[in-house]
């Protein structure tokens, strides 16, 4: 889960984070891209994004690299 930013938390704003990057074939992210977010949410986005571990996706039983889009949700509680 990212973590809320506090100054984001302050100023009560929530909302998504669009970032598009490539899953290797052995499910990490990498080429982070932020397609659209707010500025106080992006990079907690972009960091708990990173961390992610996906399962590979596979063509004819081979794990191979995809370019996906991530949306990451902050709603204040």
């Amino acid at each position: 889960m990212p973590v809320y930013p506090e100054l984001a938390r302050q100023e009560h704003i929530s909302g998504v984070v669009e970032i598009e990057g490539v899953v290797g074939v052995d499910g990490r992210i990498r080429e982070l891209k932020v397609k659209s977010g707010h500025p106080l949410l992006i990079r907690a986005a972009t960091d708990a994004v990173a961390q992610w571990l996906f399962r590979p996706t596979l063509l004819n039983g081979e794990a191979v690299e995809i370019v996906q889009t991530v949306v990451v949700r902050f709603n204040l509680q």
